[in-house]
């Protein structure tokens, strides 16, 4: 089973304000609660993930190798993550909006062993909540 998600956030501010944040590795990684920890390579595109996902089968860290595949600055990235687990693609699309921007974020999860797309699909939505939690708090002091 796949699990898809899709939502967009709505700011007052800028879209060049916002894709300083999305299209930070580290930050993108940051904002997600099952990252215990990561390392981003030198050239900032690629960066490695460790997971602590609460699933019987998962008994050891998960190390996921991500890579932004596309990005058209300052209103498009792409990643995607590949582990033993699941493979994990992540889209996020800045567009214009009448009060600032709007941020649109598409995730899909493909699990490899039983219970991750389970699990995904009932914390999805709030991994997606911590994302656009801690966009907002990096807009809040940036200003």
């Amino acid at each position: 089973m796949t699990v898809r998600v899709k939502r967009t956030f709505e700011f007052d501010a800028p879209g060049e304000d916002v894709w300083e944040f999305i299209a930070d590795p580290a930050k993108r990684a940051g904002a997600i609660s099952v990252v215990e920890r990561f390392d981003i390579s030198d050239d900032g595109r690629h960066a490695t993930w460790y997971l602590e996902l609460p699933i019987p089968l998962v008994r050891s860290t998960v190390k996921v190798e991500t890579e932004d595949v596309t990005v058209e600055e300052p209103t498009h990235v792409k990643f995607v993550g590949r582990s033993r687990v699941m493979r994990v693609t992540g889209e996020h699309t800045i567009e214009p909006s009448e009060e600032g921007c709007r941020l649109v974020n598409e995730f899909v999860v493909d699990g490899r062993l039983p219970g991750v797309e389970t699990f995904f699909e009932r914390n999805l939505d709030r991994e997606l909540d911590n994302l656009e939690a801690a966009l907002r708090q990096e807009l809040e002091s940036a200003e």
